[in-house]
């Protein structure tokens, strides 16, 4: 919107003076988004703390909520799913089923392996942070019109193609 300036304007301005030798709108876009990245990870931990989950615990737990009913996957799948490393998977699902949001079982379709399955006080947690988080990155979007929100996701994919 015309007329309104933040912080990075200022940043903008004083590194224009200092290098104006540079094309700086690579810092116009990344730290706006950097700035909005701190805001969504203090907005995410607010919401998950108010339903007693870490952030961690939330990303293991809705994984298995998408996956659909029976709410199970593989360790592998998880690993897949969460980015994280066998040794701390196997930490996480040892810590969520001290606490009752998840059980293994054995894999009917391997002997050797297990399935993690989401426990019904596991989607009552998983669900209710959820619902918490949308209404955090509701408030975070709300003064941008859902047509500008449409145009943003779109732009965001197509600056996160590659890396996808």
């Amino acid at each position: 919107m015309a007329g309104i300036r933040d912080e990075v304007d200022e940043l903008v301005e004083a590194w224009a003076r200092e290098r104006s030798d540079l094309d700086l709108e690579p810092v116009a876009v990344f730290s706006r988004i950097s700035r909005l990245a701190r805001h969504l990870d203090l907005a995410r931990r607010d919401a998950f703390t108010a339903h007693g989950i870490e952030p961690w615990e939330f990303d293991v737990l809705a994984a298995l909520r998408r996956a659909g009913p029976p709410y199970e996957l593989s360790p592998g799948r998880l690993l897949r799913e969460t980015l994280v490393t066998s040794g701390t998977m196997t930490n996480r699902v040892d810590r969520l089923t001290a606490r009752g949001y998840v059980e293994r079982s054995p894999d009917p379709e391997d002997r050797r392996g297990v399935i993690v399955r989401l426990t019904a006080e596991g989607k009552t947690a998983v669900d209710a942070a959820f619902e918490a988080l949308l209404e955090a990155e509701r408030l975070l979007l709300a003064d941008l019109p859902t047509r500008d929100q449409t145009r943003l996701a779109s732009l965001l994919r197509t600056l996160l193609a590659p890396y996808a």
